[in-house]
């Protein structure tokens, strides 16, 4: 441990190890649990995960910096919970911005014309390796129809507020989905520093979980 002062950026480190095997020990209807044995140092350890598909989600910002909510109920948790449009990275061969425009539509009946790349997270590494990418999509205008919507979708709760208000929302602990606050938090940092951080919508993302092995 050391209290020295660091000036350069922080950056997570791609770390190979040798694996011995990998072998899913449980499919699932929406994802799977695998287990990989591998070795680390002296050490040979094994881990059992969720092998997730990866996810996009989308912040979609009106031009009175107002963001798109929606509400819907998560059994994990028992809760109904406001979170922003997001989906599985679930059709072979579909590019991730795609995918995004494509919940878009699915989830708020949106379409947006301009479409940046807001941030990449890994939302537990400990025990998933699942990714979400998040886009910033501005130029908002309606589809040409509604999508049918079912399951718990159905009763989807549609609210635009006002994202410094989303901040506050978060900051209060009134709300607790970790894409939209992490989605809300980036956002308005982002737009203090004139929105410099924004990247490329098609930007490498080697943290993707379909660069893993699979069987």
């Amino acid at each position: 441990m050391t209290d020295e002062l660091v000036t350069t950026g922080l950056s997570d480190d791609t770390f190979p190890v040798k694996l011995d095997s990998s072998e899913v020990k449980f499919h699932g209807r929406v994802w799977d649990i695998r287990q990989d044995t591998f070795e680390y140092g002296d050490a040979r350890i094994t881990r059992e995960y969720v092998d997730h598909t990866g996810a996009v989600a989308i912040l979609a910002l009106d031009e009175r910096d107002r963001v798109l909510l929606i509400k819907q109920y998560r059994h994990p948790i028992g809760r109904r919970d406001w979170e922003i449009p997001a989906g599985l990275l679930d059709v072979d061969g579909e590019s991730p911005v795609i995918g995004a425009q494509r919940e878009l539509a699915e989830e708020a009946d949106l379409v947006a014309a301009e479409w940046d790349l807001l941030c990449d997270f890994a939302t537990s590494p400990g025990g998933s390796n699942e990714v979400i990418r998040v886009y910033l999509a501005r130029g908002l205008s309606a589809t040409s129809g509604s999508f049918e919507r079912g399951e718990e979708e159905a009763d989807i709760e549609v609210r635009w507020v006002d994202l410094d208000d989303a901040v506050d929302a978060v900051l209060e602990r009134s709300v607790g989905n970790a894409i939209l606050s992490i989605a809300v938090l980036t956002a308005h940092a982002s737009r203090a520093r004139g929105w410099a951080n924004l990247g490329d919508v098609d930007s490498p993302w080697p943290r993707h979980p379909k660069l893993r092995p699979r069987d």
